[in-house]
């Protein structure tokens, strides 16, 4: 359901997300049902607070914009499945991360 479209708009709507939390987006990627995200924040700020923000944010956002393969794909109206995964790299080198978010097989 996520076109390149979508795509570059998520990517920009989670990027000001990050900005209110004091986090930066280092990589974003996804391909036609999911997104992955490598964001920086910082310690003060709960995983669970960035992501519910980065998803209630986006869900409202993308809606507005009537695309239709969202319309008929929604999670009972939401953009969101109501899970996530996050984990934690920081022992892991960055460009390893980077490389395998830039893989995902991206929408044209």
């Amino acid at each position: 359901m996520f076109t390149k479209a979508i795509l570059d708009d998520l990517r920009a709507i989670f990027a000001r997300v990050c900005i209110n939390f004091e986090a930066g987006l280092v990589e974003f990627d996804g391909e036609d049902d999911h997104v992955h995200l490598l964001v920086n924040y910082p310690p003060k700020v709960s995983v669970s607070a960035l992501v519910n923000s980065l998803k209630g944010v986006s869900s409202r956002m993308i809606r507005q914009k009537n695309y239709p393969s969202i319309r008929k794909k929604l999670w009972g109206g939401a953009l969101w499945s109501p899970s996530y995964f996050a984990a934690s790299c920081g022992g892991a080198p960055i460009g390893i991360i980077r490389q395998y978010i830039e893989q995902q097989q991206t929408p044209h």
